[in-house]
């Protein structure tokens, strides 16, 4: 391993100490708690593995307050049960159905890596490496119907290849919505939201200024919170 690599290590050793300083020596009691009582959050969020967006960090959340699952672009699959390996549908299945969560939030962002992949897939790029591509053609179907709009001309016709590389964060929104009609394919989420028991949000965080949009549930455009 080289010095940086080391560094690197060393450091996230280091927040681990403060963490445990933080909330097994100053404030055992909370722990002892989550330890004895288990996790009740409120909320599952379905974030993005990308390192500048860390859920947890950018709510301030503590401990058992956020049920999260994390992955390439924040993306929802479609609800499909067969013996294949389905990560984020498991983790949706236990935050709702085992740990009863009042509020799923998909969480994207601007400069998201896997929406640049998918526009490049689009544009007629190979796709990249063996899991990438098939995992962001999920959002393919929301960026036709929510994007169709935005991609003709005031005249009708069709604007030229190209022009979502210029609007990505018109992709990365399109994604989250896609995820969240995904969401309400699964029977136990649509019946839960049905009867009030659940509530849906799809949050876009500005990378470049912090900023926060949300979903607006009437007419699913987004807006800024601050």
């Amino acid at each position: 391993m080289s010095g940086v690599e080391h560094e690197a290590i060393r450091r996230l050793l280091a927040g681990v100490r403060a963490y445990r300083a933080r909330y097994y020596e100053r404030r055992p009691e909370s722990m002892r708690q989550l330890v004895a009582n288990g996790q009740k959050p409120q909320v599952l969020m379905i974030g993005c593995s990308d390192s500048r967006v860390d859920p947890a960090i950018l709510t301030d959340a503590e401990p058992g307050e956020i049920f999260m699952v994390r992955n390439v672009a924040n993306l929802v699959p479609p609800y499909q049960p067969d013996q294949n390996y389905h990560g984020t549908s498991a983790a949706i299945e236990y935050a709702v159905k085992m740990l009863d969560v009042r509020h799923v939030i998909v969480l994207g962002h601007a400069r998201c890596g896997g929406i640049q992949g998918l526009i490049r897939i689009q544009e007629g790029d190979p796709p990249p490496g063996d899991f990438i591509a098939p995992w962001v053609s999920i959002a393919q179907a929301a960026c036709d119907r929510f994007l169709s709009q935005e991609g003709t001309e005031a005249n009708g016709e069709k604007k030229a290849p190209g022009w979502l590389q210029g609007c990505p964060h018109l992709v990365e929104r399109a994604a989250i919505q896609g995820s969240l009609d995904n969401l309400m394919s699964f029977p136990f989420v649509r019946d839960r939201v049905e009867d009030g028991r659940l509530h849906l949000h799809g949050w876009w965080f500005d990378l470049e200024n912090g900023d926060l949009w949300t979903v607006d549930s009437t007419n699913r455009a987004f807006a800024p919170v601050f």
